[in-house]
């Protein structure tokens, strides 16, 4: 009797070990989404900071040159190039906290790619982009957008093929 007792504590003991670690395992699930939720929230709102700096160099021409480095520029034609940049800088946002995927951030692009103004932005805006961490998803996203620029000048009129294959997931 007395190991029939001491088997079924045994056994007890377990099962509350293993609910515990069950919920455990489930607590470090939610934490981890919490966490991701957290610096998705931190990107958007970074975002929000951005675009309201912008907002105020297009709306305040004499802003623009503490927040531009580029030069030679009509005013209206910097008010231009940073709202591309602003364009650009949503779909990327967009990509990065999930709102959409690889895919859809390609097609986006392939479009804006065909707009004139982005094309000088982008143009002129490719020394900013060689100091971005290469293993970054900005990184990522603007080789593929220099891809698509490539191929955009040799056959424009292909320009929903223009750049990485949509099945083809990102670089790592």
């Amino acid at each position: 009797m007395a190991g029939l007792g001491f088997l079924r504590s045994s056994l007890a003991w377990g099962t509350r070990r293993r609910r515990q670690q069950d919920v455990l395992v489930a607590l470090l699930r939610q934490l981890e989404v919490m966490t991701e939720e957290i610096h998705r929230a931190n990107l958007i709102q970074q975002y929000r900071l951005t675009v309201d700096q912008m907002n105020r160099t297009i709306d305040d021409p004499s802003l623009a040159d503490a927040s531009s480095t580029l030069t030679g520029l009509t005013e209206g034609k910097r008010r231009q190039l940073l709202f591309a940049n602003r364009q650009y800088g949503s779909l990327l946002l967009a990509h990065r906290v999930g709102a959409c995927g690889w895919d859809e951030l390609l097609g986006h692009l392939r479009v804006l790619c065909r707009n004139a103004v982005f094309a000088e932005y982008w143009d002129r805006t490719a020394e900013h982009r060689r100091s971005i961490p290469a293993d970054s998803i900005e990184a990522q996203v603007g080789a593929a957008v220099d891809i698509m620029m490539e191929e955009l000048a040799e056959d424009p009129e292909e320009w929903w093929i223009v750049g990485p294959s949509a099945t083809a997931e990102p670089p790592a």
